[in-house]
């Protein structure tokens, strides 16, 4: 049935269902979509509950038999969670009637690294006269997932609940044991989360940009895989639903929705799915009937960016209607000018330091493999060291971390001159580890850099990469100091490796503007942790809009090359082909470009889709794309 289920009274051994298995005691019959008969030849292989091919399967559970037991109950409780009853309405039957009425599965999801383990309160039971009874559920929680969908991953901790159970009377007089004392929400194993929830982007406008300049952000939540049993959507409505509800309250401080308030989806709406056009038609409720123009543009460029990964058929146009009045329409490849990245033109290449210190480029953005050329201007034909480097999105300017780290330089890439006389950030640390990191660029304009002098540990931005640097407030740091920084494309959040006692961790932060436009206030608020099960992370870059790629080593392992969402959220699926010794780590905006990164004893390398890693150059280090 897919389910991680604990065997009752066997702590720690699980119970997997093979494909000829009968049903679970809690799980009934299933619906193989689309099947139209069985194979009578092959062979008989055990069905792994997170594998991708089980996304048709339904699962339904079943009510406890009479006479069951309390053990029998709980475990009966535990897995119909599990399943696909709608409303959950079978899994209530566990419950008495007060805490069936009462119980919210929609408040929360706790995730566990395996099902719960449920702890009876003697080894015999209750006694045969009791009326009443408790268990306690445990295990190791890795995870929440919030009623707004949002997920929060966090380091193993203990998890410890109690359900009491007590007996009721039922419709034909008998006395029956049933849960009393329920916390709202699900508990779920890992493997059991995946099978049933798939991560997707919800997009939502920088907050303060103008039609103009408005780039889109992207907003990770959580979806049921198939149908929800408390709305009865599937997975493309839930979405829709999910975006008209807002931004989560992680990011909602620094983006804003363009649909008006109180829109939702017109009332009955549970399966939405584009027409043999590829358009998507989304009913809205009479809160939407005023927009119009760009700001409906805006509204339709939000469903078209969140949909981009969901639908098996790539949805070309979207129309958004409200009171059978069509408000307006966007197609796929106008909806590009809200990117946050403009989507209108690839990289040039990548860019490098070669070893004279000089910022060079490698042709060629698809292929990663064109002959190395020195970038116009001072950082590539100048007399100073380089040793780090950041190119700007637009590709005209860069900063160069001056070989000892000790200063940053700005200067045009497509223009001749020379160096100014001052750096505008210099780091006076003793020795060269402890200054300045690599620069990074936002897709604002502005430039980043953190000057790691354990003595005044700063994080600084120039904007527009002009000027004096500034200091960026970041409250949440504590003693930790930051050693390495990537900026968004969007501009609105800033991945950061911390350090501490030696090991360095992956923290996300929201980059907040307060202020006014001569005078503005930037700070980097609610820094969460983005890959906890890391413990100790070598390099990370942006890939995409919703993701990054990270560099680093669980507990005890080996290094390994792994995208993480950007709400910390991973799978072992997204786990890439090993290579040794990566130093840092070089993806694109469009994640159709190679991966590129520095290693100890090859040089410098790349990962194409469908490919495994190859040898760009021998000799470089600091490899980026711009940003």
């Amino acid at each position: 049935m897919g389910t991680d289920r604990r065997t009752p009274g066997r702590p720690g051994k699980r119970r997997r269902a093979a494909a000829w298995t009968p049903a679970l005691p809690a799980l009934g019959m299933l619906l193989l979509a689309g099947c139209g008969s069985m194979p009578v030849v092959g062979d008989v292989k055990p069905v792994d509950a997170s594998q991708a091919g089980d996304a048709q399967v339904q699962v339904y559970a079943v009510p406890p038999r009479d006479g069951a037991e309390p053990g029998e109950v709980v475990d009966g409780f535990l897995e119909s969670m599990t399943s696909d009853d709608p409303s959950f309405r079978t899994t209530r039957t566990y419950l008495t009637k007060d805490a069936a009425r009462t119980w919210r599965p929609d408040a929360a999801t706790t995730v566990l690294a395996e099902a719960p383990n449920r702890n009876a309160p003697a080894l015999r039971g209750p006694e045969p006269d009791a009326t009443d009874t408790t268990y306690t559920l445990s295990g190791q929680k890795v995870a929440e997932v919030d009623a707004q969908s949002s997920y929060r991953p966090i380091a193993p901790a203990d998890y410890v609940q109690t359900l009491h159970l007590v007996r009721e009377k039922g419709a034909d007089g008998k006395r029956e044991w049933r849960i009393s004392v329920v916390p709202d929400g699900l508990v779920l194993g890992q493997s059991d989360f995946k099978r049933l929830y798939r991560s997707v982007n919800t997009y939502y406008f920088a907050a303060g940009s103008s039609q103009g300049s408005a780039a889109l952000v992207a907003d990770p939540v959580y979806v049921r895989n198939r149908t929800d049993p408390v709305t009865r959507m599937d997975a493309t409505t839930q979405t829709i639903r999910t975006l008209l509800d807002g931004p989560t309250d992680w990011l909602r401080p620094v983006v804003d929705s363009r649909f008006p308030a109180g829109t939702t989806l017109r009332k009955g709406v549970t399966s939405l799915a584009p027409d043999d056009q590829n358009v998507l038609t989304v009913p809205l409720n009479k809160s939407a009937a005023g927009a119009a123009g760009g700001v409906c543009r805006m509204m339709a460029a939000q469903v078209l960016f969140t949909l981009r990964d969901l639908t098996s058929a790539r949805v070309e146009q979207v129309e958004l209607e409200s009171g059978q009045k069509v408000l307006c329409s966007l197609g796929a490849e106008e909806a590009t000018e809200f990117a946050a990245d403009r989507g209108d033109r690839a990289p040039a290449g990548q860019y490098f330091v070669d070893d004279d210190g000089k910022v060079e480029r490698i042709p060629g953005s698809t292929k990663g493999s064109g002959d190395p050329v020195p970038v116009t201007g001072p950082l590539g034909e100048g007399t100073r060291r380089m040793g780090a480097v950041g190119v700007s999105r637009d590709e005209e300017k860069a900063a160069g971390v001056t070989e000892d780290r000790a200063r940053l330089y700005v200067a045009s890439i497509v223009e001749e001159g020379e160096l100014p006389a001052e750096a505008p950030v210099v780091s006076t640390a003793a020795a060269p580890g402890d200054r300045l990191s690599a620069p990074s660029w936002d897709g604002r304009g502005d430039l980043w850099v953190a000057d790691r002098d354990p003595d005044d540990p700063r994080l600084l931005r120039l904007a527009g990469g002009e000027g004096a640097p500034r200091e960026v407030a970041v409250p949440g740091l504590g003693g930790e100091r930051i050693e390495a920084l990537r900026m968004s494309a969007d501009g609105v959040r800033i991945a950061l490796l911390v350090g501490e006692e030696g090991h360095r961790t992956l923290k996300i932060g929201r980059v907040e503007r307060t202020g006014s436009d001569t005078a503005p206030v930037v700070s980097v608020q609610d820094l969460r942790q983005a890959a906890p099960q890391l413990t100790d992370v070598t390099a990370v870059s942006w890939s995409g809009r919703g993701r990054l790629v990270v560099v680093g080593k669980e507990e005890g392992g080996v290094q390994q090359v792994r995208y993480v969402q950007a709400d910390g959220s991973t799978s072992s699926s997204e786990v890439l082909p090993g290579v040794n010794q990566v130093e840092s780590i070089a993806a694109a905006d469009d994640e159709l470009l190679p991966l590129m990164a520095d290693t100890v004893s090859d040089g410098i390398v790349k990962l194409s889709p469908g490919a495994n890693w190859q040898t760009v150059l021998k000799t470089g280090t600091s490899l980026v794309y711009p940003g």
